[in-house]
């Protein structure tokens, strides 16, 4: 994730300050070095409306002016700092101020007299950090909406294949890797004569006799190999001497490590030979 010169040099900056000849100095260094956007106010009790208002990417206050001074500024600033991100870089003559500021919040100072160079260093770093944080949680917010709409439209997928398979199929099902039925969609346990509480997790299947043990052979062998399988036939003989026909389609489940899961798919109970 880098940054371009424009993006930096567009940055919204704001100084506060009582001494007009501290904002022309630092309005000037600023506009030389080719920064665009450069506000100021000789009013600290303005700067948390305008920072509301305009939400400026850097603060430049100064800590001792008459009134309200810088550390009241801050933790004003504080109320209203929706992204929690206090862009505040603090001006000062006092040596004894710089690390009661940086615990007050700023997250850095320049010292008076000013060293234009630092000055210029320090707002340029300070601005990175500051339009990299903001980068970083508007791309967080559009991977949040992505990931939102990504599930809706899932969810909306499986639904409308549910729906079609539903009326294309008399049932759908899933198993999972060891063969259990974990959904069903339809007839499908008293069409196969399976009891109805299988599904249950400590229930056991209860044998079922007359299939055809060679078109289950071929189906098993299919599973066996995490195969999919279309429009495959097999046939019980029931103990009245009637005969049921079963097609079946499936595909086998995947998680994204390539782990298997279970099957999934559809089937009908196909009408008797005439």
């Amino acid at each position: 994730m880098k940054l371009t010169e424009s993006q930096i040099l567009d940055a919204s900056v704001l100084i506060v300050d009582d001494q007009q000849a501290n904002i022309t100095l630092l309005e000037q260094t600023l506009g030389e070095a080719g920064y665009k956007r450069v506000a100021s106010t000789m009013n600290p009790q303005e700067v948390c409306a305008l920072h509301r208002k305009n939400r400026y990417d850097l603060i430049l206050l100064d800590l001792q002016m008459p009134g309200m001074d810088g550390f009241q500024v801050m933790e004003g600033l504080k109320t209203n700092q929706a992204d929690g991100y206090l862009p505040v870089l603090v001006i000062t003559a006092q040596p004894g101020h710089k690390l009661r500021a940086l615990q007050a919040g700023a997250r850095d100072f320049i010292t008076k007299p000013f060293d234009l160079v630092e000055v210029r260093t320090r707002i340029r770093n300070m601005l990175e950090v500051r339009l990299l944080y903001k980068k970083l949680g508007e791309y967080s917010q559009v991977l949040e909406r992505t990931v939102q709409e990504r599930t809706a439209e899932l969810r909306e997928s499986e639904a409308r294949f549910r729906s079609l398979t539903e009326l294309a199929s008399d049932w759908y099902w899933e198993q999972d890797e060891q063969g259990q039925f974990t959904k069903v969609s339809g007839p499908v346990l008293e069409m196969l004569g399976l009891r109805v509480d299988a599904l249950e997790a400590d229930a056991t299947l209860t044998p079922i006799t007359g299939w055809n043990e060679t078109e289950r052979a071929q189906l098993q062998e299919t599973i066996a190999a995490r195969q999919p399988f279309l429009d495959f036939i097999f046939s019980r003989t029931n103990a009245d001497g009637s005969q049921q026909r079963f097609q079946v389609s499936g595909q086998p489940m995947f998680t994204e490590a390539c782990r298997f899961i279970g099957y999934r798919g559809i089937g009908v109970e196909l009408a008797a030979a005439k």
